[in-house]
């Protein structure tokens, strides 16, 4: 059943420091763990995101709906093919363990350099992950952003 008719709205939000073990398994912080079980039974999927040096994970129909936006888009262009292979293409699903792990392959920890310290990043209906280091330089490049040049859609909001 779809996750928001059986009323569950999931909302994925803030961020949590997280340690990888030496197997390369995360720990779902527990307040994310129950929600991403009632919506989708632990299943969920990850891969490359498409514009940044992190991993994104998904509830399994959410990935489906993104997914099928993805795969409908005309493979003429080789921006698009790129677009698929990156993100299409490197997705593997997984399933939270009992103790509300999951294991990021190592193709995926190497392509985004995520070693022993990571930081999960709520993003409303799926999370970011992103290596310690490569957090740190978002952070910084975000520091430097002219917050005046943003798009006028994202000035008319009310925050």
């Amino acid at each position: 059943m779809d996750p928001v008719q059986a009323g569950y709205f999931i909302v994925f939000s803030g961020r949590t420091a997280l340690n990888v073990d030496a197997k390369g398994r995360l720990a779902i912080p527990t307040r994310h763990r129950d929600a991403l079980m009632r919506s989708c039974g632990g299943q969920v999927v990850l891969t490359h995101h498409p514009y940044d040096s992190c991993l994104s994970l998904y509830p399994e129909q959410q990935w489906q709906d993104v997914a099928r936006q993805v795969a409908s888009l005309s493979d003429a262009e080789p921006v698009v093919r790129y677009l698929k292979r990156r993100f299409l293409g490197q997705a593997v699903e997984l399933e939270l363990d009992g103790s509300g792990r999951i294991l990021i392959p190592t193709e995926l920890r190497e392509l985004v350099a995520l070693d022993k310290r990571a930081m999960l990043v709520g993003q409303i209906h799926r999370f970011e992950i992103w290596s310690d280091t490569a957090w740190q330089a978002e952070q910084e490049q975000y520091s430097q952003i002219d917050l005046t040049a943003m798009p006028e859609s994202v000035q008319k909001l009310s925050f």
